[in-house]
C-alpha cells in the first residue's frame, strides 16, 4: 500500500507504530528509539514500557516530567530552562495498553504513525509530496530532544507529520546515520504522501 514511501528508505524498512488496547505488552530494557531501529531491521515488539525517562513521559506512560534528567545531562543552562524544555515536550494524548512496533512489511494495513529515516533529498520528497495535495508549507517544530518519541511519534500523531534532526539520545543509542533525518507520518497523511510521490517529478529529471 505504501510502496512509494518504502522506496525512499535506503536501509531497512519504514516502522509502523500502533497504540492498542487489550492485553498488556512486554517491558523492554531498550530505549523507545532502539525499539524503532530494531523494527526497522525486521523485529516486532508489543511494548508496554521502555527504559528512557523522557520517553516514558512523552509516550504518556509516566506523569513525571524529565526536567531533573535534562538538567543532570548538561543539555540546558539551568534548572529553570530544563523545566521549560520538559514542559515543551509533545505527549501522546490517548489511552492505550501497549504499542505495537513493527516493520511496514509485517503491518496488517493500519497504523497510527509511520517512522522513516531518510537522506535530506528523500526527506525533501516527503515534504513535496505533502504539498502536492494542498500547496501548504510544512512548519518544522523541533529542539533536538526527544526526537523519535516526541517529534516523530507524539507530534506526528497530533499534527500529521513530524520532521526532526534527531537528538543526542537517539543518535547515540539507536545508531542511525549522521546523514539520516527521522520523520514521523500519521496514517492519513501517509496515504496523501503516497499519492503525491506517484505524481511529483523526480528530483534531477
Amino acid at each position: 500500500m505504501f510502496t512509494e514511501i518504502a522506496k525512499l528508505m535506503d536501509k531497512g524498512e519504514p516502522v509502523c507504530v500502533t497504540f492498542e488496547k487489550g492485553d498488556a505488552g512486554e517491558e523492554y530494557n531498550y530505549l523507545y528509539c532502539e525499539l524503532i531501529t530494531k523494527a526497522r531491521e525486521g523485529e516486532v515488539f508489543i511494548a508496554s514500557s521502555q527504559r528512557c525517562p523522557p520517553g516514558k513521559y512523552v509516550l504518556g506512560v509516566s506523569e513525571e516530567k524529565p526536567d531533573g534528567y535534562y538538567l543532570k545531562s548538561g543539555r540546558y543552562i539551568d534548572e529553570k530552562t530544563a523545566a521549560h524544555a520538559a514542559s515543551a515536550l509533545p505527549r501522546v494524548n490517548r489511552e492505550y495498553d501497549h504499542i505495537r512496533i513493527e516493520p511496514l512489511s509485517k503491518n496488517s494495513g493500519h497504523f497510527d504513525v509511520m517512522i522513516l529515516y531518510l537522506t535530506p533529498e528523500k526527506a525533501m520528497r516527503i515534504v513535496q509530496a505533502m504539498a502536492y495535495n494542498d500547496g501548504e508549507r510544512l512548519c518544522i517544530d523541533t529542539f533536538g530532544a526527544a526526537s523519535i518519541c516526541g517529534d516523530c511519534t507524539a507530534l506526528a500523531y497530533e499534527r500529521g507529520i513530524g520532521l526532526s534532526y534527531g537528538c543526542k539520545g537517539s543518535r547515540k543509542h539507536s545508531n542511525y546515520s549522521d546523514n539520516e533525518i527521522p520523520i514521523g507520518i500519521r496514517f492519513d497523511k501517509a496515504e496523501k504522501i503516497e499519492k503525491g510521490l506517484r505524481n511529483i517529478p523526480e528530483t534531477r529529471n
